[in-house]
């Protein structure tokens, strides 16, 4: 027997349509590129919204055609997000830190037909618009006034495409299943590979991250997403602030510590959300300053393992709590959120510690598993660590025209790369990248972990743990050092901090100081580069 409940299907243009309707006058702020602040409201974004899809209509773009952004987090974007895909069409944003060849190749992988780019990235696109096989065009996200000067063929004007359109638009109704946007993740061997998400996807994981036990937003919040809108969906804010009406505050390209804490503290935020690169700009910032954070009550780490020193400083100097999340782009992006149970409301902070630097428990609509080499299951007991496995509603299948031949296993689990731990109360901790997890004498070391009890050292501005090889234990970890500014620290002191923290045998066995660790274009620690790098490394005591 089904049930008598309307079919009605979930679509991204109910989003904003919904928050047009019912929170109206809630500003979205925007930091341009052109320099002043933009300040509008979700009733004149969806009004915009559909002139751009009526816009894209007349230039014949249609159900399931691609359409690119080259674009920073503004007002702009935000409408392609829906006038793109509000008509069926694909949004595909692309991440401008990419190298220009990986651009060229995924642009026409995706067969893009137009490309949205902001002022910022015309110079970029005019290197590459002879290679872009299937672009038609390239609008500008910009008006008359600042149209450059450009070699780009078929260029055109943003506020000019949307000013020649009225708002005059039904939004038309589809199968939920079709696809909405589409990323492509650098997180996989060879070519990047397309992540193509869907309208009823889109839906779910965005009233998951409303839930107050995933993001909590609402529309008493006013949300800042630092992560970029090219970044899976901006960890999908830029589809629940509209959902529940929140105030949304868009920092354009300067993600500094003092741009970003000019549009915390104006616009008093109450939640934002960002990689551990930016909040520590933040937190250098406002500790050289001496500024404080009245307004924000939360913000949400995630892209990489925030450090304990890093929570630390948000709560206690700050009284900012900290949600330490996990996701990645083939999950839309959001699989854990950590949040502190009911029965943890009498713990000491001290007592949380140990919870808050993992990455939380598994949102529901997301079954979490971690197995050993041959597939099987192992306990959670938080000692236990293995590779994590997902899968869900808003969990890929598959990368866009097969790429990557079959990716889920016979149970329709993924494997997410990662290595991990499930504790008895459902907490999950990333140990490594499969790919990065170092094997000493047939036992795992997490170079997670060693990192971030390095960086817990007021002297080391950043770390990063690789293996290398050993004639006895097969690989021995290096520690690989940039000195905060300023410092001449050495490698026994940093060792010596350490002593204690972690296991004895977990002990790097050197240390080697750089001015810079390479960071891939979404701000990952580029471990594969410095394997090259320390190729020829040899660790003390280990030469044959």
């Amino acid at each position: 027997m089904l049930s008598l409940m309307q079919d009605r299907p979930l679509l991204i243009s109910s989003l904003i349509e919904f928050a047009a309707l019912y929170h109206g006058d809630v500003e979205i702020v925007s930091r341009s590129v052109e320099g002043p602040i933009h300040r509008y409201t979700y009733a004149q974004a969806h009004q915009r919204s559909k002139q751009l899809a009526k816009a894209l209509g007349r230039r014949g773009i249609t159900l399931g055609d691609r359409v690119a952004t080259l674009a920073w987090n503004g007002y702009r974007h935000l409408e392609c997000y829906y006038g793109v895909s509000g008509i069926g069409a694909v949004l595909h944003t692309i991440n401008p830190r990419l190298f220009p060849e990986q651009i060229v190749y995924i642009a026409n992988h995706a067969e893009d037909r137009l490309i949205f780019t902001e002022l910022t990235f015309v110079p970029l696109l005019e290197a590459m618009a002879d290679k872009l096989d299937s672009v038609e065009a390239i609008v500008i996200m910009t008006d008359r006034d600042h149209m450059p000067e450009t070699t780009l063929p078929n260029a055109v004007c943003y506020e000019e495409l949307l000013a020649a359109e009225d708002d005059d638009l039904s939004w038309p109704q589809f199968d939920e299943r079709t696809a909405s946007s589409l990323c492509y993740t650098s997180g996989t061997t060879g070519n990047p590979k397309g992540v193509l998400f869907g309208h009823r996807s889109t839906m779910l994981h965005s009233w998951a991250a409303c839930t107050q036990d995933v993001l909590g937003l609402s529309s008493q919040d006013t949300v800042l997403p630092v992560v970029p809108m090219f970044h899976a969906n901006s960890w999908g804010i830029a589809y629940a602030a509209p959902m529940c009406g929140a105030k949304l505050v868009l920092p354009g390209m300067a993600l500094d510590g003092k741009h970003v804490y000019e549009l915390l503290d104006r616009e008093k935020v109450t939640i934002s959300a960002g990689v551990p690169t930016v909040w520590l700009m933040l937190l250098q910032y406002l500790q050289q300053s001496n500024k404080t954070l009245p307004h924000m009550s939360r913000t949400v780490i995630g892209g990489s393992a925030a450090p304990q020193s890093m929570i630390e400083a948000f709560e206690r100097d700050y009284d900012v709590t900290v949600i330490h999340a996990w996701g990645m782009t083939e999950m839309s992006p959001l699989g854990t959120t950590c949040n502190m149970k009911a029965k943890m409301a009498g713990y000491g902070y001290d007592e949380l510690l140990p919870y808050k630097v993992k990455q939380g428990r598994a949102i529901y609509g997301v079954d979490m598993k971690i197995i050993d080499d041959d597939g099987n299951e192992l306990p959670r007991d938080g000692v236990a660590f293995g590779h994590l496995m997902v899968r869900g509603p808003w969990v890929t299948n598959g990368y866009f025209k097969g790429e990557g031949g079959q990716v889920l296993d016979d149970g329709d689990w993924f494997d997410t790369g990662d290595v991990a731990t499930l504790d008895p109360e459902g907490f999950m901790q990333i140990t490594d990248r499969a790919k990065d997890v170092i094997k000493s004498g047939g036992e795992w070391i997490s170079s997670i972990d060693l990192e971030n009890v390095a960086v817990g050292h007021p002297e080391v501005a950043e770390a990063a743990v690789i293996g290398i090889s050993h004639p006895k234990w097969d690989e021995r970890p290096l520690l690989v050092i940039v000195r905060a500014e300023g410092s001449s620290i050495g490698g026994d002191e940093i060792l010596d901090f350490m002593e204690g923290k972690i296991a004895k045998w977990w002990m790097p066995d050197d240390v080697a100081f750089v001015d810079e660790i390479p960071h891939t274009a979404t701000g990952k620690i580029q471990k594969i580069t410095l394997r090259e790098q320390f190729a020829d490394h040899v660790l003390p005591g280990a030469a044959e």
